[in-house]
């Protein structure tokens, strides 16, 4: 048996502000507290996540995140190994604040400082919820995220494919602001989705005519626009019943792309089991899909809680434990990244800009 570990996990990197600690000891995984403060509320009137509103809030909450998980495992500083951070990628300001905060916690404290890549603590979440054990397939896909990889190790990734435009998550937001539905977009389109017909309107199925698992969701969101334009020329304007049938066509299409490519990556890539994780991973009609190709191949899926599929701490605790123990270990030179592809071996997906591979 490994040494028990205890590690406070910090995130910041897009609009939710979370603490939490975690545990790997002889009762085996265990999340002690998990605290997530949303900002729903401070972007509801920009129809998307305005950077500079949620860096300032994450500098403004962070602190009281950790004191509640603190208060909520009953535990003080000298009770932990380590404190585990979030040092990309995301939007940079956020990014920074959670940076900032751990760096300040481990010169004052003395405990080991840990950077995590966000994405890492995604593919890694099923092994603090079901101890899966590597080599597993990930499927990530979340709002700015989509990528199917070969998780081999806390720190060994091969990218099979992925998004090379839109994130699935990105594209369901841009279907509830393009059809006056409210934000975050995911949850208000599946809700109108299950009134829908999915097969009134005739929508693309992008790249399933080309090999491979890449991924393309921007041409998809343009047919929807389209469609709804035409609605509205011709009838001047568009009736709860259309909103529902469009929701249902978008999301059907989605998901019969992610199935198909799906099925692509379990042959590229033979496991025993595919896990999801990502905000996305919380829609139902995409995790059934997911579960019927996963039965057809004989491979186990798992996908992990609904609150642990959105950005929360425990996974960069969990992550940071992971890398902790093989070995990685960073100083106060830890630097923010708004870009950290998991795979850096392979080409960028989204091309390059002047800090690096943006996917």
């Amino acid at each position: 048996m490994d040494t028990p570990l205890t590690f406070l996990g910090i995130e910041s990197s897009c609009d939710d502000t979370a603490a939490a600690i975690v545990r790997d000891g002889p009762a085996g995984r265990e999340i002690l507290a998990s605290v997530v403060e949303g900002q729903t509320s401070l972007h509801a009137d920009f129809g998307g996540v305005v950077p500079e509103i949620a860096a300032r809030a994450h500098a403004e909450r962070v602190d009281g995140c950790i004191a509640q998980a603190m208060a909520a495992a009953g535990l003080g500083f000298t009770d932990l190994d380590g404190i585990a951070v979030t040092a990309g990628p995301g939007l940079i300001g956020g990014v920074l604040a959670g940076v900032m905060c751990g760096k300040g916690l481990s010169a004052a404290t003395g405990l080991p400082l840990v950077g995590v890549n966000h994405l890492a603590g995604h593919a890694l979440t099923p092994r603090l919820t079901d101890g899966l054990a590597f080599p597993y397939l990930m499927l990530l896909v979340s709002g700015g995220h989509c990528q199917y990889l070969r998780v081999d190790g806390p720190e060994a990734y091969t990218r099979l494919g992925g998004s090379i435009d839109d994130a699935p998550g990105e594209a369901f937001d841009k279907i509830a602001k393009i059809l006056g539905l409210p934000q975050p977009g995911g949850p208000a389109v599946e809700a109108k989705a299950r009134k829908g017909d999915a097969k009134r309107f005739a929508l693309p199925r992008p790249l399933l005519d080309r090999p491979g698992c890449d991924m393309s969701f921007s041409g998809l969101k343009t047919a929807v626009l389209r469609t709804r334009d035409k609605m509205i020329a011709e009838q001047g304007g568009l009736t709860r019943q259309d909103r529902a049938d469009l929701c249902a066509g978008f999301q059907t299409a989605v998901a019969e792309v992610m199935a198909e490519k799906t099925r692509r990556a379990l042959e590229l890539a033979p496991v025993a089991a595919l896990a999801v994780a990502g905000g996305v991973a919380a829609n139902g009609a995409i995790r059934a899909v997911l579960e019927q190709v996963c039965a057809a191949a004989g491979v186990r899926f798992l996908a992990p809680p609904l609150a642990l599929c959105t950005d929360n701490a425990a996974m960069i605790a969990w992550a940071g434990i992971e890398r902790f123990r093989a070995g990685g270990r960073d100083d106060l030179s830890l630097s923010a990244r708004p870009r950290w592809p998991l795979d850096q071996t392979s080409p960028a997906l989204l091309g390059f800009g002047k800090k690096g591979a943006k996917a």
